[in-house]
């Protein structure tokens, strides 16, 4: 029986992974910082504590007798940024430690290794669909750590036989999502008016199933290795279609009035949160097409069913 181990299973993707892997009969080793972070882990799987993720790591014990490993602990994209060297604090875990742990697993054995990147790494913002072959262009110190972690890998699994996969997602969302989705949804909630109307935009969402869906499909599909995919839930909506998607779930009227994109971003500006509001205004989407050709798979759960999901979460 195959034997995977989660990075960061106690995340938002990683509860969900762990039991669908579990559900799907593999063995599960979690990969956590701290016994307090595994302690609302599923039943039926290891836990292995490693501590903070860098470039001294040790992964030797996780990895012992693993077959594959999906690697989802990163430090994540923040708002509100602390550190004096942003890009800095990124690379430490995210391209450092991804690469540490991609040698020690080659050591070991370990025949693939799924990286959980992003689709920032393509770009903040899209004319049309990205696609996994076309040039990148991240832009922020997140990203751009995802991009250099992207090509570390892909430069272990050339020298060591390392299976490399790596999925770019958008937004993620589901029970217990937080940042914009999450207020974007209590707004809706309120019954407040929200000034977006005007906005003519495409995004694309993820949810946690279908990305979870795909991750675990891609544990032993033949063609996933080596690979780069993109994944969506094949649903693209506006900012507009969005509140009103979310307004039906809750039971409540979708209140949008016509403000002029321009004037929603200078007041924005004004009150520091432009780039809160370039993510209501813009495009950003993802072309499907090569990960539902090339794996067989097309994601199981509208953006509908995700939202109603959180709502019933939440009671």
């Amino acid at each position: 029986m195959t034997r995977v181990l989660v990075t960061g299973a106690n995340g938002f993707v990683g509860r969900v992974l762990c039991r669908r892997l579990l559900d799907a009969g593999f063995k599960v080793r979690a990969a956590v910082r701290s016994s307090a972070a595994g302690s609302d882990l599923p039943e039926g799987m290891e836990m292995v504590i490693v501590g903070d993720i860098g470039d001294h790591t040790d992964w030797r014990e996780a990895l012992a007798g693993v077959d594959v490993v999906v690697h989802l602990a990163a430090r994540v994209h923040v708002m509100q940024e602390t550190a004096q060297d942003p890009l800095a604090a990124f690379r430490e875990v995210n391209v450092l430690g991804t690469e540490r742990l991609a040698r020690q697993a080659a050591s070991q054995g370990v025949q693939r290794l799924i990286f959980l990147s992003s689709i920032k790494v393509n770009g903040e913002r899209s004319d049309a669909p990205f696609r996994a072959d076309q040039p990148v262009d991240p832009e922020d110190p997140y990203a751009i750590s995802k991009w250099q972690a992207e090509q570390a890998l892909q430069a272990i699994g050339k020298t060591t036989g390392l299976q490399v996969v790596v999925v770019r997602p958008p937004l993620v969302y589901g029970p217990g999502v937080k940042g914009n989705f999450r207020r974007l949804l209590k707004l809706v909630e309120r019954g407040l008016p929200l000034p977006f109307a005007s906005i003519d935009n495409r995004r694309s969402l993820v949810n946690v199933d279908n990305l979870c869906d795909l991750l675990t499909l891609c544990v032993e599909h033949p063609r996933a290795a080596g690979e780069v995919f993109l994944v969506s839930d094949n649903q693209d909506l506006s900012t507009p279609e969005l509140i009103r998607t979310m307004a039906e779930a809750l039971g409540r009227p979708a209140r949008l009035l016509p403000v002029p994109v321009s004037w929603l971003l200078a007041l924005a500006g004004l009150l520091g949160r432009r780039q809160e509001m370039q993510r209501l205004t813009e495009s950003l989407q993802v072309d499907m097409g090569r990960t539902m050709t090339r794996l067989d798979w097309w994601p199981r759960h509208s953006v509908a069913e995700g939202i109603g999901k959180i709502l019933r979460g939440r009671q």
